[in-house]
C-alpha cells in the first residue's frame, strides 16, 4: 500500500524559505511521477511542481519558477519541495502525490494522473 506523509509547513514572512518533505512508503520513484500541488482558499487545486521518472522531465508552474525546487531522495524514499523567496500568494495547503509518469512533462502536470495523495500541510506567508 502506498502511503505519503507531508510535513514541513508553517508560517513565514515574505521573502522567507520553507522546505516541505513527503515521506513515502510502498513506493519506488522508478516508473512513477511525483508532484506537489497546492490549494489556496477559494481556489482550485493546482500543480506546483512535478517530476516524471520517464526522462526526469520537471514541471514548475510559472509563478514558482526560479524560487521552488523539487527533488526525490531514493535512499530516504522522500520527496522534497524547497521554497525560497516566498510570497503571500504562495499561501495554501500543499499536497504531495505520486502517479503515472506519462502525465508529467516540462509543460504540464496532470492532477488526474496522480493516484496517491498525502494529507496536506499548511503554508502561510504573511508579514
Amino acid at each position: 500500500e502506498v502511503q505519503l506523509q507531508a510535513s514541513g509547513g508553517g508560517s513565514v514572512q515574505p521573502g522567507g524559505s520553507l522546505e516541505l518533505s513527503c515521506a513515502t512508503s510502498g513506493f519506488t520513484f522508478n516508473g512513477h511521477s511525483i508532484g506537489w500541488f497546492r490549494q489556496a482558499p477559494g481556489k482550485e487545486r493546482e500543480g506546483v511542481s512535478c517530476i516524471s521518472s520517464f526522462d526526469g522531465s520537471t514541471y514548475y508552474t510559472d509563478s514558482v519558477k526560479g524560487r521552488f525546487t523539487i527533488s526525490y531522495d531514493n535512499a530516504k524514499n522522500t520527496m522534497s519541495l524547497q521554497m525560497n523567496s516566498l510570497k503571500p500568494e504562495d499561501t495554501a495547503v500543499y499536497y504531495c502525490a505520486t502517479g503515472r509518469p506519462q502525465y508529467v512533462s516540462r509543460f504540464y502536470c496532470r492532477e488526474y494522473g496522480m493516484d496517491y495523495w498525502g494529507k496536506g500541510t499548511q503554508v502561510t506567508v504573511s508579514s
